[in-house]
């Protein structure tokens, strides 16, 4: 892991490359943006280029004139358009004495367009893609309610939220099924009702980790919009004449967890516990005791290092399988506590077990008192099982994030504490960086 003063010097060298990058950027659209007025030219970068309802943007640039002195005390006008209405002046500033301006654009819920006219001359269009926000509820994460188990009698109904309400929009159910956590499968269909309400009804097959999420596909008014992920472990239902339970289910990687149950009827009787992970193929033994005198029994303590099935067998019965899920252990850090608007911070970490390549995702909590967290940016593990994401924001506010490790077959979800993280207004509008390509990134949109 990366030390915090090694973070906050990267932080600061990335800080001081601004203006230069800034002035770099300058030249490339004084040549790439159109419409020149009396000799003048007006640029606009608007930042994030993707977000989710209720959140704000930043349209920053610079008006360059063949007269220098000209480029300050400019007019600029920022006009958007969020269909179905039409452009409208969005927002109105001048350029200061470099001829750099910035406008704060109001939160923003459908996608949007943009442009500036400074000095009669008119800026390049940019587009703003806004996902709206999926909100899903299901039973208690964290624990094995009786509703999450196998069979005909356990479907289980998820409700949920969908803002901006977009009734008709289809819904899809998702699970992840990839050691990597990239991965989604589609398990269910459904339509979002009236007032962006929704409910859609699962029964599980097979016993396992289960990460679901909810993917909502809007008619073009917003991006596809996926939920926060729900993290659950689906076990088999009981085989009353031998069952099996744990002391923990999930646990975290190192621990321990005690297996127990009750043959019936069968007292001082030989029994044994037999266990695989998701990738084995057959199950093995690992222990065996005998019940006592009212066919109770417990074995010792087992430490699983990956999600592992287990199940017990005895007087020629078989228990259900117990599904024990084990979590990563996480660790997340933040390179400063507060930063200004158009400048990075890095989030890193480790991860254990470490694997190389799996994805850990950047999270901002839903705006406007929605629940849930959504994905801002995604980040990989890398060798010795650690991970470092650099995040640019651009809104001036307070955002609260947290670091996700999404599970699979070989551990489970584990969510990192929170960071209240204040993002104040930059010195000055020179200092805002146009956004890099890779800064609003997402999971994939997956099977639908």
């Amino acid at each position: 892991m990366r030390s915090s003063k090694l973070a906050v010097v990267v932080v600061a060298a990335a800080a001081s490359l601004i203006p230069a990058a800034a002035a770099t950027a300058a030249g490339r659209h004084r040549r790439a943006d159109a419409g020149p007025g009396n000799g003048c030219r007006v640029t606009l970068n608007v930042a994030p280029r993707r977000i989710t309802a209720g959140e704000t943007a930043l349209a920053f640039g610079y008006v360059k004139c063949h007269n220098g002195p000209e480029d300050a005390g400019q007019t600029v006008t920022l006009y958007q358009a969020s269909p179905p209405a039409p452009f409208s002046v969005a927002g109105t500033t001048t350029s200061n004495s470099q001829g750099f301006y910035e406008i704060s654009i109001n939160p923003l819920t459908v996608n949007s367009s943009f442009y500036a006219i400074a000095a009669n001359a008119q800026s390049r269009h940019q587009n703003v893609k806004v996902a709206s926000q999926v909100e899903v509820k299901g039973p208690p994460e964290g624990v094995v309610p009786d509703e999450l188990r196998t069979g005909r009698a356990n479907r289980v109904t998820f409700t949920g939220t969908v803002s901006p309400a977009d009734e008709g929009a289809l819904l899809v159910l998702q699970r992840q099924n990839a050691v990597n956590g990239n991965e989604w499968h589609r398990i269910g269909l459904g339509v979002v009702g009236k007032g962006g309400s929704f409910s859609i009804s699962h029964r599980f097959v097979v016993p396992g980790d289960a990460d679901l999420r909810v993917v909502v596909r809007s008619g073009g008014r917003n991006i596809a919009s996926a939920s926060n992920i729900l993290s659950y472990e689906i076990v088999q239902a009981q085989n009353t004449e031998l069952t099996i339970e744990s002391s923990a289910d999930p646990i975290s990687y190192g621990q321990t967890v005690t297996i127990s149950g009750a043959l019936a009827g069968a007292p001082n009787t030989p029994v044994r516990l037999l266990a695989r992970s998701a990738l084995q193929s057959g199950y093995a033994p690992v222990g065996e005791v005998k019940t006592n005198s009212s066919g109770d029994y417990t074995f010792p303590a087992q430490t699983p290092l990956v999600n592992t099935y287990y199940r017990v067998a005895g007087a020629g019965k078989s228990s259900a399988v117990l599904y024990e899920a084990v979590k990563y252990v996480l660790t997340a850090g933040v390179s400063n506590t507060t930063v200004a608007s158009g400048q990075p911070l890095m989030f890193s970490g480790t991860v254990t077990p470490g694997e190389t390549g799996h994805v850990v995702y950047l999270e901002r909590e839903n705006a406007g008192g929605l629940g849930g967290f959504h994905v801002i940016e995604v980040g990989t593990v890398s060798a010795g099982g650690t991970y470092s994401i650099v995040h640019t924001f651009y809104g001036v506010g307070s955002d609260v994030v947290r670091i996700k490790i999404p599970g699979g077959p070989q551990n489970g979800t584990t969510d990192s504490q929170t960071f209240t993280i204040p993002v104040t207004p930059a010195s000055s509008p020179a200092m805002i960086a146009p956004e890099a390509p890779g800064n609003s990134t997402q999971p994939p949109e997956g099977q639908l």
